[in-house]
């Protein structure tokens, strides 16, 4: 039996009990991820969720003159619940000199690395490619158009470029501004050759039409990377997420924090996590949900050049934590696939019926030729990570801290081929109340007891306990 204790508490003296300091937005309901939750697990082990690739991947590739190579791609994709549509904001080498010195049939006998670099020092040591932020939307999430607009034409005809230089540019729709004029918000960086000095921001009515570049020298980061920025309910202030090197050489990337109230004035970034040199946090697009924060760290493996994307959590964006690490929640495809060396996820979208994470695939290494193309995998409900059996053939359990609990209790669990039980435990160990056998996969399911009901027990705090075999949970609600 494994017994958790955490720094990250809160105690209630009076009630000897340890509540989840969920600060101004708590929720009724509780993802198990949040290991502030756990008193002790026997036989059970939190995992990442189990994540589908939509069977339509890839939903559209490098087509137009000016995707000349997506790389990460760095897609921040939302559902507009108003206009019932998905958008989608993407970035794209707008040039790349390598794409005209090599023509595709000789790219398999002339690496990208040495050509990149014979260009580059051409160049007097600057990059030579340029860069933007594309626009396409979608009815389905499947099927997706590039309107050709007239913001940033290409060679003097309509492109979907909707700013231009602009490097791991994302957008959000902000429905706490009040300014229709800033409903849109853009948050990244023109990254020429890692000046320091070069994160922007910028404004728009409709994600189309975007206002002048406002510059953030005070963050003080080199914005390589998604640069994730989102309204944090929680704390009342916009949270931007970024990429900064260690020093000295060999540099290794860190994922650093900066805030600011009204999107303009920034804090200067405050490094929140690093990997290690071999498997660095490439970018962390973050979203909060359930009283959290989700992180999806990009994790570029040196060894094999490639990029996969982890999970992690944090109770606010500073202090992380990761979830079976080293263990994919979403993993680059097999080789010759459209994602078989790139699979780097965008910020999460939450839907009622389950979570999409849009992706950037790409086939090809980190550091090599390679398309890019956008593609899209998808999680059960509650599902980023969950609890099950260490040894399958045992039963096992999950034992929380003590809480106040309501009148109802809902449970979402994968329990299809298996049974999981819910406990109700008093002061003394003792068990109260017993739910029905659950043998099926639940979101948010009310429990059945077998005896009694919540609504009889007397107020003060008691502690749920999961019995599983052959199942998952990971969420319950109360």
């Amino acid at each position: 039996m494994r017994k958790i204790l955490l720094g990250t508490l809160v105690l209630c003296p009076l009630l000897g009990v340890v509540k989840a300091d969920v600060g101004k937005a708590d929720v009724d309901k509780r993802l198990l991820l949040d290991e502030r939750l756990i008193a002790e697990t026997d036989n059970a082990a939190l995992r990442v969720g189990t994540v589908e690739k939509n069977p339509a991947n890839p939903l559209f590739g490098e087509e137009y003159g000016w995707e000349a190579r997506f790389d990460n791609m760095y897609p921040s994709v939302t559902y507009d619940e108003q206009e019932e549509i998905y958008k989608v904001w993407y970035f794209t080498y707008t040039y790349d000199p390598t794409n005209d010195a090599i023509p595709p049939e000789q790219r398999h006998e002339k690496p990208w690395g040495p050509m990149f670099k014979k260009l580059r020092k051409a160049n007097g040591g600057l990059d030579p490619r340029t860069d933007g932020v594309c626009y396409a939307y979608s009815k389905d999430g499947l099927h997706w158009t590039k309107p050709l607009l007239a913001e940033c034409p290409w060679k003097g005809k309509p492109s979907n470029v909707v700013m231009h230089p602009a490097h791991g540019a994302t957008v959000f729709k902000d429905p706490h501004e009040k300014d229709p004029k800033r409903r849109y918000k853009m948050f990244g960086s023109e990254n020429i050759n890692h000046n320091r000095d070069l994160m922007f921001v910028s404004f728009s009515e409709d994600g189309i039409h975007w206002g002048k570049k406002i510059r953030c020298p005070e963050i003080r980061a080199y914005g390589d990377t998604y640069n994730n920025a989102f309204w944090d309910p929680r704390t009342q202030q916009y949270i931007g997420i970024t990429r900064m090197h260690s020093w000295p050489q060999p540099s290794q990337r860190l994922v650093v924090r900066t805030v600011s109230k009204d999107f303009v004035k920034w804090t200067p970034n405050r490094e929140v996590y690093r990997g290690t040199y071999k498997k660095q946090t490439y970018s962390m697009p973050t979203v909060y949900y359930a009283g959290i924060y989700i992180g999806l760290p990009a994790i570029l493996d040196l060894r094999k050049d490639g990029i996969h994307t982890e999970l992690a959590w944090s109770p606010d964006t500073i202090h992380w934590h990761r979830i079976d690490e080293g263990t994919p929640l979403l993993t680059a495809g097999p080789k010759g696939s459209y994602d078989c060396g790139i699979a780097h996820v965008g910020r999460p979208i939450i839907r009622p019926h389950r979570i999409e994470l849009y992706y950037g695939g790409g086939d090809g290494i980190h550091f090599g030729w390679r398309k890019g193309s956008l593609c899209l995998a998808t999680l059960r409900v509650d599902g980023f990570a969950g609890y099950e059996p260490i040894d399958k053939a045992k039963a096992a359990s999950v034992t929380l801290k003590p809480q106040r609990l309501g009148n109802k209790l809902g449970v979402t669990a994968d329990a299809q081929g298996g049974v999981l039980r819910v406990l109700v435990l008093d002061a003394d160990g003792n068990t109260v109340l017993k739910s029905k056998p659950i043998d099926r996969d639940i979101t948010d399911q009310p429990v059945e007891w077998e005896k009694g009901r919540l609504a009889e027990l007397e107020e003060y705090p008691y502690t749920l306990r999961f019995e599983l075999k052959r199942a998952k949970v990971y969420a319950y609600t109360l």
